[in-house]
């Protein structure tokens, strides 16, 4: 059985004006990496759907959907903060990112993929339940996980976000919510400035400081993520992927390279075969060097999916 490859060509449309990090070529940059090292081989492609109101409202205020749907400029850019903005083709491309995790979450809860990768934009951990921000609008892996949790009934999901920004957005709709565990790791002191203090009993937070490098890193995922997540014991894994933790990536200075992403996934890997029959569904976020986020998503992706 193959691993789900889940994208789509509407994804490459948004775009948020010339020299933004967060550009249509990222998931080139992804793909070819993917092509090269033989990994597409491994995995079914799938077009990612459109996410409709009604799954979007799972993690979303029904009101801050509407009115996102609202503003898409017919031409043009509209700003929605100092740094994300919308063209025509945004909203679009924002759907099919969260309809990503939702079909990632069908495919991979009904046996019909063991695992997943959504290779989407706009990312989402910072998009909060009535807000964008951060680059994100919709916040595609918490709307796969409310979509897990409230029409496929699962009752214990993780979410693991190793993007080098912590993702507040996340944190804001699943914070409470005794069915998620969330374990993050991201670098003191940068965008979005929160999350140094665990705000409920499901969050796992763990701020690095700058230049933390490969050691503190797998400390941190040994000493606090594992315990959690076997204690937690969760049916279905789910992975905020983001790469600009990378030393070769100006957006943090955690100094991480290949191999940590490698290993890192190797552990969720170990984790979901002892508890969720190795059902693992990740979602790109972060990762704004192309060459480095290119080599560090094949690194996962290659863990992800078993391949030798």
């Amino acid at each position: 059985m193959l691993a789900a490859y889940i994208t789509h060509a509407d994804c490459a449309r948004h775009e948020m004006g010339a020299q933004h990090p967060e550009c249509p070529e990222r998931l080139g940059a992804i793909n070819d990496q993917l092509l090269i090292k033989g990994l597409l081989d491994y995995m079914q492609p799938h077009d990612a759907p459109l996410a409709t109101e009604d799954q979007l409202s799972h993690a979303h205020s029904s009101l801050y959907v509407r009115e996102l749907m609202d503003a898409s400029p017919s031409e043009g850019h509209r700003q929605v903060d100092p740094d994300t903005s919308m063209n025509p083709f945004t909203l679009t491309a924002a759907r099919r990112a969260a309809g990503a995790a939702v079909l990632a979450t069908d495919l991979v809860v009904s046996g019909e993929a063991p695992s997943a990768f959504c290779c989407v934009r706009p990312p989402g951990h910072h998009a909060e339940r009535a807000a964008a921000m951060g680059f994100c609008f919709f916040n595609n892996i918490a709307v796969g996980i409310r979509h897990a949790l409230d029409v496929h009934g699962l009752e214990r999901v993780a979410l693991i976000d190793f993007d080098v920004h912590h993702g507040n957005g996340s944190e804001d709709i699943l914070r409470g919510d005794a069915r998620v565990l969330m374990c993050s790791i991201f670098e003191q002191g940068l965008y979005p400035f929160t999350g140094e203090v665990d705000t409920a009993a499901n969050m796992v937070n763990v701020p690095l400081p700058t230049r933390s490098g490969s050691k503190q890193f797998r400390e941190a995922v040994t000493e606090q993520w594992l315990p959690a997540l076997e204690a937690f014991r969760p049916q279905l894994i789910y992975i905020s992927a983001g790469f600009d933790a990378h030393r070769e990536d100006d957006g943090g200075n955690l100094g991480l390279v290949e191999a940590d992403f490698e290993w890192v996934t190797q552990q969720l890997m170990d984790v979901a075969r002892r508890h969720c029959h190795g059902r693992v569904i990740s979602c790109l976020e972060g990762g704004y060097v192309l060459s480095p986020l290119g080599r560090s998503a094949a690194a996962h992706v290659k863990v992800l999916i078993g391949a030798d």
